[in-house]
């Protein structure tokens, strides 16, 4: 199933299984042999039996033939088992790898966003351990029943012969015409569920502003492109899945005129007339599941091919050097950052030095770059151009699970995952009590913590709706200071804060600073500027204003047009 010229880890996953594939193949010549059973044993029922009139012959036919059965039968079970751990194994050795390529994804091309990749996988597990993988390992036989048929007669064989051709043709033809149409379906389903998938992430403004009937509009135009294309492959599919069957069974039983013919001449028995019918049926039988099954091998290969394109796109980084435990130095070096899904760069050739143990505010108005300086600060963006090094080093060569121990991080947008909250405080490893009770006592979050229904151990849904914007703000910042990283980023970390939630974060970034951690604050009110020690102003992605505190709130104070956020 090779799709592109593109080495991926789903080639090399599957390959690896190559020995299991080849047993697998084994087993399947015995069960190819024992499906010559039934037809071998009605020639011996017609020619030698009836002819003979013995019954004991016909007692240890029957015996034998369900001895065979049941080892037929047992062997197919064999096969079975075999390749559902295959697909397994492959789905293991794929699954984590999925994983880290998702959120490569995810942080590189935010639109394209979607459980898709995993949906492919399962595609692929299912396909490597169900029926349809059953007639690739069949097909190989077909040459021993067309040879079978040639030795009852030669026309049984160029029978067969013409047989195969009409079935393979069939087969063809169902490739050429629903490859297209299989594959639009998939990306117009592809397309309707990330709508759908966004619009619930936006529920709360859906419901209140009574977007419920343009939202269902819009998302029907999307699904009922898919149902029609769907329908239409479906449709397509069935004819040539019909056709193949009409086929076989059309085959069968001319093949019994066939015979008939030739055992009235004599060329035949009558037990070769009945024999040849069923190793037909059987020769047809792998064709006739592939005819059947393709959209299901269709749909594999296209899974195989986006799963390999994904993992081709974000290659598996070698393990990289441990780097000593940063101190909190930032270097930024002629920095250029174009964003995710865009071509206009959100900042342009910034450089400045932030040294450990250092507050910095970063101030300006919207949409002048300073949430893409946070994320290119800590790494979560690549830049165009330049560098950011921390402690000299490039964050890049850090190992982003060493150094995400030291890195807290506040976006604006905060997301808590589904578990406690001292589970999201510690970032989903084990909780230590002790750190996590500290880390939310230094951010004055305690009292809070312990009014929740459960405390510390209060789940907490899915996004945490079951908190206000405040609390899950507050228990945000926890998981930032966290076991003391050494560089703290906050984007807009009192945008939902009321006085007494401002006060315990002035706090915390005071504590921080006794503790010569390094902090980043992104804020738009100036009142929570004064604990900072520099200042830097962004305008439109330019760094226009960078040094102490005092320097630039007076360099600010003497300007006569300022943005209304970053007035003193």
């Amino acid at each position: 199933m090779k799709i592109n010229n593109a080495p991926n880890d789903v080639k090399t996953a599957i390959s690896e299984s190559k020995k299991t594939f080849y047993f697998t193949a084994f087993i399947s010549l015995f069960i190819n042999l024992l499906m010559l059973v039934p037809p071998l044993y009605m020639l011996q029922l017609y020619d030698r039996v009836l002819a003979s009139r013995s019954e004991e012959t016909l007692l240890m036919l029957t015996l034998i033939v369900i001895a065979l059965f049941v080892v037929m039968g047992l062997l197919e079970f064999v096969r079975s088992r075999i390749l559902i751990r295959v697909a397994n194994r492959v789905d293991a050795r794929l699954s984590d790898r999925l994983f880290e390529c998702m959120f490569a994804l995810a942080n590189r091309f935010p639109s394209r966003t979607s459980a898709q990749p995993l949906n492919d996988l399962s595609q692929i597990r299912q396909f490597l351990g169900g029926t349809p993988l059953f007639a690739f390992f069949d097909a190989p036989w077909i040459p021993i029943y067309i040879a079978i048929l040639f030795l009852f007669h030669p026309w049984f064989g160029w029978f067969g012969v013409v047989a195969i051709i009409i079935v393979m043709a069939l087969t063809l033809m169902n490739e050429i015409r629903t490859k297209k149409g299989i594959e639009n379906s998939s990306k117009l389903f592809q397309s309707s569920q990330s709508f759908i998938l966004s619009s619930l992430r936006n529920s709360e403004v859906i419901e209140a502003m009574g977007m419920h009937e343009q939202i269902r509009n819009r998302w029907k135009k999307h699904y009922h492109g898919f149902l029609s294309e769907h329908s239409s492959a479906s449709d397509e599919a069935g004819v040539w899945s019909n056709a193949s069957k009409l086929i076989r069974i059309l085959m069968q039983s001319l093949i019994l005129g066939l015979g008939g013919y030739l055992a009235i001449i004599s060329e035949v028995t009558p037990g070769m007339m009945m024999a040849g019918s069923l190793i037909l049926g059987r020769a047809l039988a792998p064709l006739d599941l592939m005819t059947n099954t393709w959209k299901q091998f269709t749909s594999a290969r296209l899974a195989y091919s986006r799963l390999g394109q994904l993992m081709h796109d974000f290659p598996q980084q070698e393990p990289k050097t441990s780097l000593p435990a940063p101190k909190g130095r930032l270097s930024i070096e002629n920095l250029t950052l174009v964003p995710p899904d865009s071509k206009i760069p959100s900042l342009h050739n910034l450089s400045f030095e932030i040294a450990a143990g250092e507050t910095i505010g970063i101030i300006g108005p919207s949409a002048a770059g300073k949430s893409s300086l946070a994320r290119a600060l800590i790494g979560i963006w690549s830049p165009s151009g330049g560098n950011v090094r921390i402690d000299g080093a490039l964050i890049d060569h850090y190992e982003r699970s060493e150094l995400g121990k030291y890195i807290g991080y506040l976006p604006q947008d905060i997301e808590l995952f589904e578990g406690s909250v001292s589970e999201n405080i510690a970032r989903y490893a084990i909780p230590d009590p002790d750190k996590v009770i500290e880390a939310a006592q230094l951010c004055g979050v305690h009292e809070m913590i312990l009014k929740l229904p459960q405390g510390y151990d209060t789940p907490i849904g899915i996004g945490g709706a079951s908190l206000s914007g405040g609390q899950r703000q507050r228990i945000g910042l926890v998981r930032a200071v966290y076991n003391y990283p050494r560089i703290v980023v906050l984007d807009e970390p009192n945008s939902n804060l009321d006085d007494v939630g401002e006060r315990a974060l002035l706090n915390t970034i005071t504590e921080l600073k006794k503790r010569s951690i390094t902090v980043i604050l992104i804020t738009h009110r100036p009142a929570i500027l004064g604990i900072t020690d520099k200042i830097l102003l962004l305008r439109e992605g330019v760094l226009q204003l960078y040094g102490s505190r005092n320097e630039v709130l007076t360099a600010l104070s003497q300007k006569t047009t300022l943005p209304e956020s970053t007035q003193p």
